[in-house]
C-alpha cells in the first residue's frame, strides 16, 4: 500500500512520515520510504548520517530499466516522468523496489530512497519536478500489495499538484497544525484533489490540548482522522538525541495505530490507478512532452495493458 504525507511547510510531515514508517516496520511490515521533498531531511530523521544516492541522478538508468522490451518506448529519451507501463515494460514487485541499488537501509531495517536535492547545474534553470519524476516512474511501474508499505514524504503545500504524482497513492495523509495557516493548506489540497478521487485524511499535529482539537474539528470536519499531541520525545529525536518508538507517548503511538489501520482497510483500486496514469500522461504530452521529445507520446499508451497483478 502506498501512502503520501503532505502539508504546510513546517507542519511536521517529514517527522510524521518517519514515525509512521518506523511504526509500520515495528509491526512487521516491510517498508520502503521515499523522500520526494525539496528539503531532503528524511534520512536525518531516520538516523542516517548520509543521503542515499539521488534518484534524479540516475533517471536515464531507471528509464532504461523500466521500459524493458516495450516496443512503444524506443529509448530512454522517448520516456517522460508520466510514461505508463505497457506490455514488455519491466514491472516492479515490492521486493524489486526495495532491492534497487539506489536505496539504503536505515537503522530500523527499512529501505530509503531520495529524489535528491538541486545540483549546481540546476540552480536557476530547473524546477524540482524534474527530480521527483523518478519517484513517479517507479510508482507507475510498481505492483504492490497488502502488508507492503511505500511511504512518501512529498513537497510542501500544494506544490504536489504540479505533477500527477499526487494520484499515485492509496491514501494521502495531510498533516495540519491547529492554526489558520495549517487548515488553509488543507482546504487548498482538498479542493484541488476533489475531482481526482484522491483519498485524503487529516492528522492534527503539535496539539497542546482540547482547544486545539476543537479548532481542527471546526475547520476540518470529518476529514480529521486523529492527532498527535505535542511530544517531548519527538522534539528530542528532532534535536538528534537517541530515540526509539518505545520513547513515544502512548497516546501518540495510538494515533499511529489509527493511521495504519485506516491504510490497511483501503482497497487497492487498480482501475483508478490505470485511468489516472493515462490521463496525466496525455496532459503532460500535450503541455510539453511531445514538443520536448519529438514523439507523439499518446502512442505510448498500450490499450491492451491491464494494471495490477
Amino acid at each position: 500500500m502506498r501512502v503520501a504525507f503532505v502539508g504546510k511547510g513546517g507542519s511536521g510531515k517529514t517527522t510524521m512520515s518517519a514515525l509512521f514508517a518506523r511504526y509500520a516496520a515495528g509491526q512487521g511490515g516491510p517498508v520502503v520510504v521515499m523522500d520526494a521533498d525539496i528539503n531532503q531531511h528524511l534520512a536525518l530523521v531516520l538516523g542516517l548520517h548520509e543521503q542515499p544516492e539521488p534518484l534524479g541522478a540516475h533517471l536515464t538508468e531507471i528509464k532504461d530499466h523500466l521500459r524493458g522490451d516495450n516496443p512503444r518506448i524506443p529509448s530512454a529519451e522517448a520516456m517522460v516522468k508520466t510514461t505508463p507501463p505497457g506490455r514488455g515494460s519491466r514491472l516492479l514487485s515490492f521486493a524489486d523496489l526495495a532491492g534497487l541499488e539506489y536505496a539504503v537501509t536505515t537503522p530500523q531495517g527499512m529501505r530509503l530512497m531520495a529524489s535528491g536535492p538541486f545540483t549546481e547545474d540546476d540552480l536557476g534553470v530547473a524546477c524540482y519536478h524534474s527530480k521527483v519524476g523518478a519517484v513517479e516512474l517507479l510508482l507507475n511501474h510498481l505492483i504492490d500489495g497488502p502488508g507492503e508499505y511505500v511511504v512518501v514524504d512529498m513537497t510542501a503545500g500544494a506544490d504536489s499538484f504540479a505533477s500527477g504524482l499526487f494520484t499515485r497513492f492509496d491514501l494521502t495523509f495531510l498533516v495540519a497544525e491547529p492554526t489558520r495557516q495549517g487548515v488553509g493548506v488543507y482546504r487548498q489540497y482538498r479542493d484541488y484533489a476533489a475531482k481526482y478521487d484522491v483519498a485524503l485524511a487529516v492528522i492534527g499535529n503539535k496539539v497542546h490540548g482540547p482547544s486545539d482539537v476543537e479548532f481542527l474539528r471546526e475547520h476540518v470536519g470529518d476529514d480529521l482522522l486523529t492527532w498527535m499531541e505535542h511530544s517531548p520525545s519527538v522534539r528530542a529525536m528532532e534535536q538528534g538525541r537517541p530515540f526509539t518508538m518505545d520513547d513515544l507517548e502512548p497516546v501518540n503511538t495510538d494515533a499511529l495505530a489509527v493511521l495504519m489501520k485506516t491504510l490497511d482497510q483501503r482497497e487497492k483500486d487498480w482501475a483508478r490507478f490505470g485511468r489516472q496514469t493515462e490521463e496525466f500522461h496525455l496532459r503532460n504530452a500535450r503541455a510539453w512532452g511531445n514538443a520536448r521529445t519529438g514523439f507523439d507520446l499518446a502512442d505510448q499508451i498500450d490499450p491492451e495493458f491491464v494494471y495490477g497483478p
